[in-house]
């Protein structure tokens, strides 16, 4: 597939598109210093701004078969980044009938009742950015979403194995979530789903055939 990357300098994003490139797909990888991208021949890295307007966007966002959302700004630049950044990638994504559409996002962003749970309250401001792409994205778009609801990162080697959604617990190694992002195009039963994912016992492409 011809796949772009939006956020393509971030630790899950390497990651994965170093898994897309070794399974042969043709990545565009859209970041805002894109000679920091990832060196691969399957790999072209694109000028991608998220402060540009929606008409620049949609430019750059064309021509391919899956979008991954996977940009963050880790706290600093949350409503131009991480929430209306993704509504412009989700409205250029429309705009250029761009339909398969994967969306990284916080393990409790469409749970407003968990955030002021220990270990998670220092994320509030980052989660409701995230409530707010990512119910942009089920609600005011027709696109075949999946939303990757990821607990805590951390590093470390993936075990190639997860749990999901009531079995998800606190964290994630950043190898098994690209690992993971990555199977999803592999799974028609993944669209129009939000699925919690933590480190676990089940393979990957085990879990999400059951999803």
């Amino acid at each position: 597939m011809k796949i772009l990357i939006v956020g393509a300098t971030g630790r899950v994003a390497a990651k994965l598109i170093a898994q897309l490139a070794l399974e042969g797909h043709e990545i565009l990888a859209g970041a805002r210093s894109p000679e920091k991208v990832l060196k691969d021949h399957h790999v072209t890295p694109l000028k991608l701004d998220l402060h540009d307007d929606l008409e620049a966007l949609s430019k750059i966002v064309k021509d391919v078969d899956v979008i991954y959302f996977v940009a963050g700004s880790r706290g600093r630049d949350l409503l131009q980044t991480d929430a209306f950044g993704a509504v412009k990638i989700i409205q250029a994504a429309e705009k250029n009938h761009i339909n398969r559409f994967i969306m990284l996002s916080s393990a409790f962003s469409l749970e407003p009742e968990q955030w002021k749970n220990q270990g998670i309250e220092s994320l509030l401001d980052y989660n409701i950015a995230k409530f707010f792409a990512d119910n942009y994205l089920v609600h005011q778009s027709n696109l075949d979403y999946t939303i990757l609801q990821a607990t805590a990162l951390i590093d470390g080697e993936g075990s190639h194995r997860i749990n999901l959604n009531e079995h998800s617990s606190s964290k994630n190694t950043i190898q098994n979530v690209a690992e993971t992002l990555a199977a999803i195009i592999k799974f028609n039963n993944t669209t129009k789903k939000i699925i919690k994912m933590s480190d676990g016992v089940t393979l990957i492409d085990e879990a999400l055939k059951q999803v």
